[in-house]
Order: C-alpha cells, then sequence, then structure tokens
C-alpha cells in the first residue's frame, strides 16, 4: 500500500462515496478539508466504517484518545495523521 499523500487522499475519498452511497448521499464533491461528520454526507455507522477501514488498509491502530477531529476529521487530517504513524 502506497503511502504517497496524493494516492492516501484518492483512496479515503473513493471510501467516503462508497460509504455515503447506500445513505443515499452523494459525496463526489467531498474535498480533502471537508469536516466529514459535520458534512452530513456519513451517519455514525459510516463514520465508525471508515475509521475500522482506514486502520485495516493501512495497518494501524488508532487509540482511544486519538479518535478525534483533529486526527480524523477530514481526508487532510486522516492523511497527515497516517504520515506521522507510519514516516516513510
Amino acid at each position: 500500500m502506497s503511502l504517497n499523500p496524493d494516492a492516501i487522499k484518492a483512496a479515503l475519498r473513493a471510501k467516503v462515496i462508497e460509504l455515503a452511497a447506500p445513505l443515499g448521499m452523494d459525496a463526489s464533491d467531498v474535498t480533502d478539508d471537508d469536516i466529514l461528520p459535520a458534512t452530513g454526507l456519513l451517519d455514525s455507522g459510516a463514520i465508525l466504517e471508515l475509521v475500522v477501514w482506514f486502520e485495516a488498509t493501512y495497518d494501524i491502530r488508532i487509540k482511544q484518545e486519538e479518535m478525534n477531529i483533529d486526527n480524523l476529521g477530514s481526508i487532510n487530517a486522516m492523511t497527515d495523521f497516517l504520515l506521522a504513524r507510519k514516516p516513510s
């Protein structure tokens, strides 16, 4: 799995779009800076599914105290968090 920031962002964006679709939401215009819980594109279950996917895809374990908007609230935040945890 690539740790290229653009590849990470693309994968996250694709997953957000995938998770929003069954909820009847079109997330195709989600931006890297959008605060995902605030967009209304994902419900709490979809957000949890995104976090579980993120952990599994990038082989990281997120500690309880790390689960916050600063680390996981947006595509940019998740990318920065991952790159800080798993430097190339």
